[in-house]
C-alpha cells in the first residue's frame, strides 16, 4: 500500500500545492481542515480516493490524533494572518504546532514538515512573529528531526498579496503602502511545496530552511511592478507608521464594537509592527540551495494570473499587440 501523509491546513494556499505534489508522487493524502466541504477542490489532485479532506480542529488533541492515524508523514501548514474569534496566534501557531509535533512523535511518525515564516522571533514585538517562534520551539522540542520551512511573502495564482492589491487598484485611484521601504524576497508557492515534498520523500537534514525567491525588492517596488503588470496607473500613497498604527487601531475598535460582525482583515497593529522589518533570508541561513531547488522568478509566474486585473482582461495584450502592428 502507498504511503500516507496527513497535511494540516492542506486545502489552503500552500497546503494545496503540497497535496498536489504528494499525490503526484504516489502518496495517499489526507487533508485535515476545519471545513471539509469547502476543501473538495483537492480531490482531483489524485485518482479516486487518493486525496481526501477530513475534519480536524488543531486546538483539540483527539481531533489531531484521529486524522494522524496510520500516517507515515505529517505536514503542518496551518497559520493565520490576523486573530478572529477563538483563532488566536498562540492557540493556532504556537499551541497547535506543538500539539501536532507532540502527537506525531507519540505515534512514531517518520517525518514532519512544519511551515513557519521568515521573521519568526521570540523577542519580537509582533504577536504573529512571537507565536511563529514559539511554535517552532515546540516542534523542535517534541520532534527533533523536523524540517522547518520559513518562506518570505508567497506569490502564486491564489495569493492574497499581489491579487489583493491588484483588486484594490481596479477600483481605487490610489494604493496605500505601509512600510514602502521594507524589503521582501517573494517566493513562488510551488517552490515552497517542492521543498516540503523533498523533505518528506528524500534524505533532507533536519533544521530550519529560509525560503526566498531570486529577487529582493521593497514593498513600493513590488507595487510598482504589479501596477505595470495589470496596465494601470495609480498613485502609491506612502503611509507613515504612526498614521498606519492609528488607522489599524480604528479598524480594530470597529471589530470590537461590532462584536466580530466586522472582521478587520485590512490592517492590524500587529501587521504594522511586522511591516517595520525586512522579510528576507538571513545571511548564512540554509535555504533552497541546500535543498537542490532553484527558486522561480516572479516574472515567469505573475503575468499568468494578474492579467485578470487588467482593463480588458486577457484581451489587453492582444490590443497592445495589434496597436504595434498598426504602428500606433
Amino acid at each position: 500500500m502507498s504511503k500516507l501523509v496527513t497535511i494540516y491546513g492542506g486545502s489552503g494556499f500552500v497546503g494545496r500545492y503540497i497535496a498536489r505534489r504528494m499525490a503526484k508522487a504516489g502518496w495517499r493524502v489526507r487533508v485535515a481542515v476545519r471545513r471539509p466541504n469547502e476543501a473538495l477542490h483537492v480531490k482531483p489532485y489524485g485518482v479516486v480516493g487518493q486525496v481526501e479532506p477530513v475534519l480536524c480542529n488543531i486546538r483539540d488533541d483527539a481531533s489531531v490524533r484521529a486524522v494522524m492515524q496510520g500516517a507515515d508523514a505529517v505536514v503542518n501548514c496551518v497559520g493565520i494572518l490576523f486573530e478572529t474569534g477563538r483563532n488566536k496566534f498562540d492557540s493556532v501557531q504556537s499551541d497547535g504546532a506543538g500539539r501536532i509535533a507532540r502527537i506525531a512523535a507519540e505515534k512514531g511518525v517518520a517525518r514532519l514538515v512544519h511551515v513557519s515564516a521568515i521573521g519568526a522571533d521570540a523577542a519580537s514585538d509582533s504577536l504573529y512573529q512571537r507565536s511563529k517562534a514559539q511554535g517552532e520551539e515546540l516542534v523542535r522540542e517534541h520532534f527533533a528531526n523536523a524540517v522547518i520551512l520559513r518562506p518570505s511573502i508567497i506569490f502564486g495564482h491564489e495569493d492574497q498579496f499581489f491579487n489583493r492589491f491588484a483588486g484594490m487598484a481596479r477600483f481605487s485611484p490610489m494604493l496605500p503602502v505601509v512600510g514602502a521601504s521594507t524589503r521582501f524576497q517573494p517566493v513562488y508557492v510551488d517552490d515552497v511545496a517542492a521543498a516540503a515534498a523533498k523533505a518528506l520523500t528524500e534524505d533532507v537534514a533536519p533544521g530550519i530552511y529560509e525560503l526566498g525567491g531570486p529577487e529582493i525588492a521593497t514593498f513600493r517596488a513590488l507595487m510598482e511592478r504589479m501596477l505595470l503588470e495589470i496596465r494601470r496607473k495609480r498613485v502609491l500613497l506612502n503611509i507613515p507608521f504612526p498614521v498606519a498604527n492609528l488607522m489599524a487601531g480604528v479598524l480594530g475598535m470597529a471589530q470590537a464594537v461590532t462584536l466580530g460582525l466586522f472582521t478587520n482583515s485590512l490592517l492590524t497593529r500587529d501587521q504594522v509592527r511586522n511591516l517595520r522589518r525586512d522579510n528576507v533570508v538571513r545571511d548564512g541561513a540554509k535555504g533552497f540551495a541546500e535543498l537542490g531547488i532553484t527558486p522561480t522568478p516572479m516574472e515567469t509566474v505573475i503575468p499568468a494570473y494578474l492579467w485578470v486585473h487588467r482593463p480588458g482582461g486577457q484581451y489587453k495584450a492582444i490590443h497592445e499587440s495589434a496597436s504595434q502592428l498598426r504602428g500606433d
